[in-house]
């Protein structure tokens, strides 16, 4: 079901004058200083391909049409992503077709109390007709990997994965193994039972370039979903790939080529300090949020047919890449703030870059 991009309707809060970040009076061309004197510097049909994934991942995921756009940023951005939602609504479906419209291997593995280590990364087993060791790979071993329920694992089983999530390798027995790329992992948590749950710490939530929730669908997402389905919950519509391996693995590869004017990694070192400095805040950004952001400024700028980024690329994905790394001070939290807020102050109070510097 194709809807106008809600990343392309966003605007900031920001009193900057245009919802794309330039002033008023830069209706055309942006001065060399932001483009880096780019007029392209992307490869021929990015952004085509990047619409023909998110087309295709939408025949699952009805009018969620944002959700699935920051899911495809978070890919081509080359990190983790975290969606912390309830059940019931598509998080297992759209990690699922995810990796089918982009044809490459998925993997799942439900988190429990009693999943171990080694059910994550693999293990070397005896084969006694050899009479040696083999690896039995994990779920780790694919390019998507959904691991649902991620706060149920023991904090061993945790660390595991999320050593893997870092170092894109698994080692055992001393031996080393590379983790194919493609490789990214898509872990669900529900905010709503605490339970018999061993919550991420912030050093771990860190790891995780972007978190994001789908939402319950609006009326109209909802009644196609029930047409869609017939009344049959396992009638998923068939998802056929539409780009390779090596697509998304030169896009990637474009994606950190896009341009980022010192101006604008300023503005970014400024956000982050903003989050530090912040009445509310006990635990700002660090220099790894600050690099996330950067990169999914420049992922967002690439889908929107730019080698360059503009300040509303970094505003429109702040919220998704940082809010789930900061941590609120006792007070602010006795008060009911939300990181969400917190954020929103720092980003209205951090001037937005001149396009002529």
């Amino acid at each position: 079901m194709a809807q106008t991009s809600q990343l392309d309707a966003e605007t900031s809060d920001l009193p900057d004058g245009r919802p794309d970040g330039r002033p008023d009076g830069h209706s055309d061309g942006l001065p060399s200083g932001l483009t880096g004197g780019l007029t392209g510097g992307l490869p021929d049909g990015f952004g085509t391909t990047f619409g023909r994934i998110a087309d295709s991942i939408e025949t699952v995921i009805l009018g969620k049409r944002d959700v699935v756009e920051r899911v495809l940023l978070c890919l081509l951005a080359d990190g983790h992503l975290l969606i912390e939602d309830v059940p019931g609504v598509g998080k297992t479906s759209l990690a699922k077709a995810l990796a089918a419209s982009v044809a490459t291997s998925f993997g799942r593995i439900q988190f429990t109390p009693d999943v171990l280590p080694s059910d994550v990364v693999g293990v070397d087993v005896w084969n006694e007709q050899r009479s040696e060791f083999e690896f039995r790979a994990g779920a780790i071993f694919a390019n998507i990997v959904l691991v649902d329920e991620i706060n149920r694992a023991s904090p061993k089983t945790q660390a595991a994965l999320l050593e893997s999530m870092q170092e894109r390798q698994v080692t055992t027995d001393g031996v080393t193994r590379r983790l194919e790329r493609p490789f990214m992992v898509i872990a669900t948590q529900n905010p709503l039972e605490h339970e018999g749950t061993y919550p991420l710490p912030e050093s771990q939530l860190d790891r995780f370039m972007m978190r994001i929730s789908v939402g319950y669908p609006d009326t109209a997402a909802a009644l196609d979903v029930l047409d869609a389905h017939g009344g049959m919950l396992d009638d998923e519509p068939a998802v056929v790939p539409v780009a390779t391996a090596e697509e998304l693995t030169a896009m990637t590869r474009a994606v950190s080529e896009v341009h980022v004017a010192p101006v604008l990694r300023r503005y970014i070192v400024a956000l982050a300090d903003g989050t530090r400095r912040h009445r509310a805040i006990a635990l700002g950004m660090s220099p790894r949020a600050s690099l996330n952001l950067q990169r999914v400024a420049q992922a967002r700028a690439a889908s929107q047919g730019r080698g360059y980024v503009v300040p509303d690329d970094i505003k429109t994905v702040a919220d998704s890449v940082m809010c789930h790394r900061l941590l609120l001070n006792t007070n602010a939290q006795l008060q009911g703030m939300t990181t969400h807020q917190a954020l929103a102050e720092v980003l209205s109070t951090v001037p937005v870059p001149s396009t002529e510097a």
